[in-house]
C-alpha cells in the first residue's frame, strides 16, 4: 500500500519510501524534558489505494498495511477473542457490551500488533536487527517476532522493569541490556545503539509504524462484528501509541468507505499517570510524575501524547481517569465475573467503563454498543496481587477436615 508521513504537529508532509522517524523540523524543538515530545509522524495510505478496498469480499487486515507481512502463520495476529461477557452485561445493563481480548495474541499483549508490522519494515529494507526501549510488554512482543523470523533484536531495559517480562524476552533469545536508569535512559540508549551500528528502531511512537501495526484491531474488530463498528471503545492509555493505533485504524476504514461513522474511543488513564487526560482538559502538554501500579500504561511523559490529543479532539471522544484502587478492583471483577484474567494495564480501561456507564446510558440509550479493549494477560504482573490475594491454608486428609473446612464458610 503507497503512503506518505505527516508531521502530527507542523503538518509537514513527507513523501519518501525511506525509513522515518520523527519529522526534522519539529524534532528540534523538543529540548524542554517538562513537556511532551514533538513531531510525531502519521502515516497516510494513499486514497485511491484505499478506494478499492470498499469492494473488496475477502477483506483482511493486511490490506490496510503500509507494508506486507511474510508468512503470517509464523506469527499469527488474531482474530483475537470478542467475548460476551453475559453476566457483566446483565449487572451493569447494557446488552451490546463485548471485551476484545488482544491477552491472547502470542506474547500476551496487544504490542504484537505493531511488533508484527516492524519486521515486514525490516523485511522490506533489508534490515536484519531491531532495537528498542521497553519496561517489558514491547519488549517481548517484539522478541516474540524476532524469534519466530529470526530476526536480531536488541532490548534496552531499565533495571527495575517486571522481571516476569524481561525473562520472556530472554528466553525468545533476544539480547536484553538492563540499564542503571530510567525508561527515558533506555530510550536513548536504543536510539544511540541504531545511529551507530544501524537496523531498525521499533521504540513506540518514535517509529510511526507502531501506530500503524497497532490499527489492525479496530479493522480486525469491524470485521469480527459483520462488517460494522461499535457507539464506543474504551482503551486503557499510557504513551499514547495504542489509543493513536485504534482511532487511526477507524479513521482508515472511513477513508475506504467501509464505514460511515467513526466511534467515540475512550482514553482511560490512572490519575496516578494522567498526562495525556490532563492535556486534553488544559490544552498543556506537559509531563507528570507517574507512580500508577498498572506498570505497562505508567508513563511520565508520553511519547505519543501529542497525537492521541489530537485524536481524542477529532473523533469528538474524551478522557476519563480513574483510581489504582478502581483498577485493582476492575482486574478482579473481570476474573470473578467474566472469566477475563487480565493484567492491570488492560483493566483500567474497564475501570473507565464502569465509571462512563450511568453516562453512555444517557447519552446512547441501552442499546449502545459498548467494545472494552483488553490489551494484556494477568500472567504478566503476579507481583501485583502481593498482600491482596492468598492461597487458603491446607486441610487434612479427611472427610471431617472437608466438613469443617465447609461449615466454617
Amino acid at each position: 500500500m503507497r503512503f506518505h508521513y505527516e508531521c502530527c504537529d507542523c503538518n509537514s508532509v513527507y513523501q519518501t519510501d525511506e525509513v522515518m522517524y520523527l519529522c526534522p523540523s519539529c524534532e528540534k524543538e523538543n529540548t524542554d524534558p517538562s513537556l511532551m515530545r514533538k513531531g510525531n509522524l502519521i502515516v497516510h495510505l494513499d486514497v485511491d489505494d484505499t478506494d478499492l478496498l470498499k469492494d473488496k469480499e475477502d477483506l483482511s487486515i493486511y490490506d490496510f498495511f503500509p507494508y506486507e507481512v511474510p508468512d503470517h502463520g509464523a506469527f499469527p495476529i488474531g482474530p483475537t477473542p470478542l467475548t460476551t461477557p453475559i453476566r457483566l452485561r446483565e449487572k451493569y445493563g447494557i446488552k451490546n457490551l463485548t471485551c476484545k481480548m488482544d491477552s491472547a495474541l502470542p506474547s500476551g499483549s496487544f504490542k504484537d500488533r505493531a511488533s508484527q508490522l516492524i519486521i515486514g519494515q525490516a523485511k522490506h529494507h533489508k534490515e536484519d536487527s531491531i532495537a528498542l526501549a521497553s519496561t517489558g510488554n514491547a519488549g517481548a512482543a517484539m522478541s516474540c517476532a524476532g524469534a519466530a523470523y529470526g530476526v536480531k533484536i536488541v532490548l534496552f531495559v531499565p533495571e527495575t522493569a517486571p522481571v516476569n517480562k524481561l525473562m520472556q524476552s530472554v528466553l525468545y533469545g533476544a539480547t536484553v541490556v538492563p540499564v542503571k536508569g530510567s525508561y527515558d535512559d533506555a530510550f536513548a540508549l536504543s536510539i544511540a545503539y541504531t545511529d551507530e551500528f544501524g537496523g531498525i528502531n521499533r521504540n513506540t511512537a518514535y517509529n510511526p509504524m507502531t501506530v500503524e501495526g497497532k490499527k489492525s484491531v479496530s479493522i480486525e474488530l469491524f470485521l469480527q462484528m459483520g462488517k460494522k463498528v461499535p457507539d464506543v471503545v474504551y482503551v486503557s492509555t499510557g504513551d499514547g501509541c495504542i489509543y493513536a493505533g485504534v482511532v487511526k485504524g477507524f479513521l482508515d476504514l472511513y477513508q475506504a468507505s467501509l464505514i460511515d461513522k467513526v466511534p467515540q474511543v475512550i482514553c482511560v488513564q490512572s490519575n496516578e499517570s494522567n498526562a495525556i487526560a490532563q492535556a486534553w482538559k488544559t490544552g498543556e502538554y506537559n509531563t507528570v510524575k507517574a507512580t500508577t501500579v498498572a506498570d505497562s500504561i505508567s508513563v511520565s511523559s508520553p511519547a505519543n501524547g501529542r497525537m492521541a490529543v489530537r485524536y481524542i479532539n477529532e473523533t469528538k471522544s474524551w478522557a476519563v481517569e480513574v483510581s489504582d484502587e478502581e483498577i485493582l478492583s476492575a482486574q478482579l471483577e473481570l476474573a470473578k465475573e467474566g472469566g477475563m484474567f487480565v493484567e492491570p494495564a488492560a483493566s483500567c480501561a474497564w475501570a473507565g467503563f464502569v465509571k462512563d456507564k450511568d453516562l453512555l446510558l444517557e447519552k446512547y440509550g441501552k442499546d449502545v454498543d459498548v467494545c472494552v479493549l483488553l490489551t494484556g494477560v494477568g500472567f504478566k504482573d503476579m507481583a501485583v496481587f502481593n498482600g491482596r490475594v492468598s492461597l487458603p491454608p491446607s486441610i487434612e486428609n479427611s472427610l471431617e477436615a472437608v466438613h469443617k473446612r465447609f461449615n466454617s464458610i
